[in-house]
């Protein structure tokens, strides 16, 4: 089987993103999707808090540009913070949500790999055993 493209080659500009995988509280724009990757952008506006969500069976790699990203997770009570030029891997199934602490929007590029649903809204999570 021949993977190649016909356009081998192709630059997504800022302006040709498209809001995408909506959940409260975030807005993520698509930059492009091919069979095994979605890649784009997501804000964080400030003090906004997000739904809860996992990303089905895909691993997810965000990079921080600006503001802080700040991470909750099931089965951790302490959140996490990733501020610009940290690199986050949220692994497949994991029900999470970010928020943004400061008074400056967050924003991150996101890259999931497996194919699976980009984004699946969720109930959120028991809290962690104390």
């Amino acid at each position: 089987m021949d993977d190649r493209s016909p356009h081998p080659l192709r630059v997504f500009h800022a302006n040709e993103l498209v809001t995408a995988d909506p959940t409260a509280g975030m807005m993520r724009e698509l930059a492009f999707e091919v069979p095994q990757l979605w890649a784009g952008k997501v804000t964080t506006a400030p003090g906004a808090v997000s739904g809860w969500h996992h990303h089905d069976r895909n691993q997810t790699s965000l990079y921080v540009v600006s503001g802080i990203l700040r991470l909750e997770f099931e089965g951790r009570a302490e959140p996490l913070d990733a501020r610009p030029g940290d690199f986050v891997h949220v692994p497949a199934w994991t029900i999470h949500r970010e928020s943004n602490p400061t008074d400056e929007p967050s924003i991150a590029i996101i890259a999931r790999a497996g194919g699976g649903i980009p984004t699946v809204n969720v109930d959120r999570p028991p809290p962690p055993h104390a």
